[in-house]
């Protein structure tokens, strides 16, 4: 479909927010994905097209935090595979979901990872917590392999909420500081993104005029962000997306 100009600037500025909203409290798919079903993608070519727009983003994302990985290569070893295997499935699933049962599900899926946003804070605290009294062992980490995978389903279906998800099952299965298993959420989630962006070029569901604007500025937008992390309150931001996310799910509810 050929969109007009005006279009591709709001997509545009929405992405650089989205962009903006990662870097800082994370979240932004819930601007990008209804607001490109509003400027009137199908439900599935959005859902593809904003998975791939937002990659480069998580990509800077992942480089900024790369100090916090060099002593975890064993874990990546361990997980990136899992997180590239579910989001494949995820992706595969999506594709082969009617553009009519998928839009049925999207209020549920939106509503779903505004509660998941809501309780980051919370789940950070108690991730904290947990690793300072447990002990782990590699027996674990193993134990997280097929979760993360089911985990990367879920991503590479619809991705809103992955990073929490993936911060609750490190958080219970990896004995590490919070701002290491952070990095390692951070990698397994660009990974899973990946993962189904590269299926999802075949599909011919993308609208590539979009997704490269979208990919532009979300990585300006997530430079931004982290430039203003120490400016902003985190918490402020993730509310006001969480409120947003909310409202839109009732409305996709409601329809």
């Amino acid at each position: 479909m050929n969109l007009q100009i005006w279009q591709y600037l709001i997509i545009s500025l929405g992405t650089f927010l989205a962009g903006g909203v990662n870097a800082l409290a994370g979240g932004g798919t819930l601007i990008t994905f209804p607001l490109l079903t509003a400027m009137g993608l199908p439900a599935i070519t959005a859902n593809i097209t904003n998975t791939i727009g937002l990659c480069p983003g998580s990509f800077g994302a992942t480089l900024v935090q790369l100090n916090e990985l060099k002593s975890q290569k064993y874990r990546l070893i361990l997980f990136i595979p899992a997180a590239l295997v579910g989001g494949i499935i995820g992706g595969v699933i999506l594709l082969h979901t009617g553009e009519r049962s998928f839009q049925k599900l999207i209020p549920y899926l939106i509503l779903l990872a505004s509660v998941m946003l809501a309780l980051g804070t919370s789940l950070r605290k108690w991730v904290s917590r947990k690793n300072v009294i447990r002990d782990s062992t590699r027996f674990f980490e193993i134990l997280a392999i097929p979760i993360i995978i089911l985990a990367a389903i879920y991503g590479g279906y619809f991705g809103a909420g992955l990073s929490v998800i993936l911060l609750a099952v490190l958080g219970m299965l990896v004995n590490d500081s919070l701002k290491k298993l952070i990095a390692l959420r951070q990698v397994l989630a660009f990974a899973t993104n990946v993962a189904a962006a590269i299926f999802f070029v075949f599909s011919g569901n993308i609208q590539w005029i979009v997704a490269v604007v979208m990919a532009i500025s979300a990585l300006v937008g997530g430079v931004a962000g982290g430039k203003l992390v120490v400016k902003l309150n985190p918490e402020v931001i993730r509310w006001v997306i969480v409120s947003i996310g909310l409202i839109i799910g009732v409305i996709y509810l409601i329809k």
